[in-house]
């Protein structure tokens, strides 16, 4: 029937694109949703086992932080490519799109979020994004989100929260592979797959593991390509930007005894990006053509040992390497170059020994970290910056009853660049019976300047010939372009320029989880993030030409807080509803203190000036107040499933348009949003499935603001198990 229905596609070209697709998810249901009873169901609380919250085995049940798993099934059934399409569907995520897509939590920026693969941290980041759309999805097992600061655990860059990527680890004997063709054109918005004017994408994966007597072994590889648009911020044009990853991962694990255990994994990723740029700053565009290219090389291997069944000693070692480079030719300066080479190496080893005995459970730790990066953002591209630290951390989850859960830890960093760094927290969960459940945290996170704000020292003549430099060399380097005569305004902000120190950020989360019935879960949470000493980029001079140039200071006094709240209801024993939706406010601490001092102006839009008013104060840039999903999901005995997936973002603001230093209603704003996706998928029989869906069903576009969404696009997947 599927394949008919493709066939009678490409041949009547009189049959909307729309009707077909409802036809081909209409044979779907034909023949299995009606062919089945309305039986009813209870829902299902989740009882996983987790390990990013306490970097201890615990169910989810039991734990006493915000935390959510996705996992293989949710992914698999939402036909996901990269990990930015399952993160975007989540409750509480706000994906940014400058510089890659980023992951802001609870208002906190993608800088203060931690990503992890397999328990140890993904580098390259450009501007403080590390781009989710460098990651696969076909070889993971499940991705655990943990909201608030976790720095009592994992040190720099968890003032957010930590997500961690889990790969598959199943060795069970097995061969298979599936291809996802998919089709569509964000300008033309329906359209045949076989159209020259189709935007495609192509997703190849090939997986196979193996046991020989201790040893058992796993490898895939994703083949990954797209017609990509737009994949850098300001881009006016939206032309075919072809992108093609290659990831490979290997996994062996070794038994030397039942008490001692080897782990071995080594992952690499290579992306290869051809580039049409159209960059516009201070009212001049720079067209440019080019490729950037990245690799990534992930080695991790991990020994642990049982010293009986209260004791487990684990020693992790991790290396990574990044390469990142971009170059570009000006369409109207054919002679001018840009060449951009970014390269990051991190070195970790540490050691963590698990207590177990009859009311506690304890984690001490240790660990040395080195980092190193040089880059032609840089001073030199020869010249390497480097940065070591020496950490130790302590938890332990005490259980004075059954009903009760008290997590108290605590973590040093020594910095070599900065001081001394102490992260704790303390988190409890109470029970009053099976269906209602409290839990409450506080926690110091912490985040180090990085490289970037240290040293950076990058002129961007592919949009204007703006200026960045670190705070080390800022001063210097623009007393040296005045000496020329290149300057014409210093500001304010320029004798602001010191030192940087850490940002801190102290979390607040309540919450509660309520089993309303038998088959309606509901839980929420509250959150209060107040940040110290917040680390800012501002205008500090400006150029004789007009470029800005700018630098990183200590300087705002922040906070985040709001409510997330989630909703589970299994209707029938097939269909299900999940609901989720995050409530935010912000703040810059400075900004209100202005504004009921009178100090702040704003303009009408006849441009007289007038005081501005508290209500009118929005707070940080690029936050949306109010964001929801809902998600409907069917399943049956005869393996088949639908889901229909809605994701909502209020308006955000991004820019101060009536220069008064703040953001407030008055400045420009991007417009909320809904997205639609769609998927359904059918056992063929032992060996063969398929699915098909359809992403943003609504082909919603916003090239200023959302340079990075794609179209409307509807794909096919074939899955095949060969052994």
């Amino acid at each position: 029937m599927i394949v008919y229905l493709i066939i009678r596609c490409k041949f009547a070209p009189r049959l909307s694109m729309t009707k077909t697709f409802s036809i081909i998810l209409f044979s779907f249901l034909s023949s299995n949703l009606f062919a089945q009873k309305d039986s009813s169901g209870e829902i299902k609380i989740l009882n996983e086992i987790v390990v990013t919250s306490t970097r201890t085995e615990n169910k989810l049940g039991n734990v006493a932080v915000p935390v959510s798993v996705i996992n293989k099934k949710t992914i698999n059934q939402a036909g996901s490519l990269r990990l930015k399409d399952i993160l975007q569907e989540q409750a509480g995520l706000n994906l940014t799109n400058g510089f890659g897509a980023g992951i802001q939590m609870q208002g906190l920026s993608p800088d203060y979020t931690l990503l992890l693969l397999n328990g140890e941290p993904l580098v390259g980041r450009t501007a403080g994004v590390l781009d989710i759309n460098r990651i696969g999805i076909s070889n993971i097992k499940k991705i655990e989100i943990v909201k608030g600061p976790s720095s009592s655990l994992y040190g720099s860059e968890a003032m957010a929260g930590v997500v961690n990527i889990i790969t598959e680890d199943s060795y069970k004997k097995s061969l298979e592979t599936n291809i996802r063709y998919g089709f569509g054109n964000p300008d033309k918005g329906w359209i045949a797959p076989t159209d020259k004017e189709v935007f495609k994408n192509v997703d190849f994966n090939f997986n196979g593991s193996t046991v020989y007597k201790k040893t058992s072994l796993r490898f895939s590889s994703n083949s990954f390509y797209i017609d990509g648009i737009s994949y850098r911020p300001y881009s006016t044009l939206r032309v075919p930007q072809p992108i093609w990853r290659l990831t490979n991962q290997f996994h062996l694990n070794h038994s030397f005894s039942s008490k001692t255990n080897l782990n071995l994994t080594v992952r690499h990723g290579y992306d290869y990006i051809k580039q049409e740029l159209s960059v516009g700053n201070l009212g001049s565009i720079s067209n440019s053509y080019g490729r950037e290219a990245n690799s990534d090389l992930n080695i991790n291997p991990t020994l642990s040992h049982n010293f009986n069944n209260k004791i487990k000693s684990t020693l992790r070692l991790y290396k990574t390497q990044y390469n990142g480079s971009q170059k570009l030719s000006f369409t109207d300066k054919p002679d001018s170059i840009y060449d951009d080479e970014f390269r990051q190496n991190f070195l970790r080893a540490e050691n963590q020994t698990d207590f177990n005995w009859k009311k506690n459970r304890l984690a001490i730790g240790a660990g040395y970290s080195a980092d190193e990066a040089n880059s032609t953002r840089y001073d030199n591209v020869k010249n390497k910056k480097n940065n070591t630290i020496i950490s130790a951390f302590i938890q332990n989850e005490w259980m004075p009853f059954d009903k009760m859960t008290i997590i108290a830890g605590m973590r040093y960093d020594h910095n070599k660049l900065f001081a001394a760094a102490f992260s704790p927290k303390l988190a409890a969960r109470y029970s009053i019976n099976k269906k209602i459940s409290f839990n409450a945290s506080i926690g110091r996170g912490f985040k180090a300047p990085d490289f970037r704000q240290l040293y950076l020292n990058f002129t961007n003549n592919a949009a204007g010939g703006y200026s960045v430099f670190g705070s080390i060399d800022a001063v210097k380097i623009i007393n040296q372009i005045q000496s020329l005569g290149q300057i014409s305004e210093i500001k304010d902000d320029f004798y602001k320029l010191t030192a940087l120190t850490p940002e801190y950020s102290t979390g607040i989360n309540i919450g509660s989880t309520i089993a309303i019935t038998k088959k309606m879960l509901f839980n929420f949470n509250f959150f209060r993030n107040d940040i110290e000493a917040l680390i800012d980029v501002r205008q500090v001079a400006t150029k004789a030409n007009g470029a800005q140039i700018f630098s990183y200071i200590n300087i705002k006094n922040a906070y985040t807080k709001g409510g997330e709240a989630e909703l589970n209801w299994q209707l029938t024993k097939q269909l299900k509803v999940s609901s989720g939706y995050q409530y935010l406010l912000t703040a810059d601490k400075d900004d209100i203190k202005n504004i009921n001092s009178k100090k702040v102006y704003t303009r009408n839009n006849d441009g007289i000036s007038r005081l501005l008013v508290k209500s009118e104060y929005v707070g940080l840039p690029n936050r949306s107040k109010h964001m929801a999903n809902i998600k409907l999901s069917y399943e049956n005995k005869h393996d088949f499933f639908a889901t229909a997936r809605l994701m909502y973002k209020s308006k955000w603001y991004v820019s101060d348009k009536d220069g008064n230093g703040l953001i407030n209603t008055n400045d420009e704003a991007a417009n909320s949003y809904t997205l639609i996706n769609l998927s359904a998928g059918k056992k063929i029989n032992k060996l063969i499935s398929m699915n098909i869906g359809m992403d943003n069903m609504l082909n919603y576009q916003d090239a200023t603001y959302l340079p990075n969404l794609q179209g409307r696009m509807i794909y096919v997947t074939a899955n095949f198990k060969l052994k």
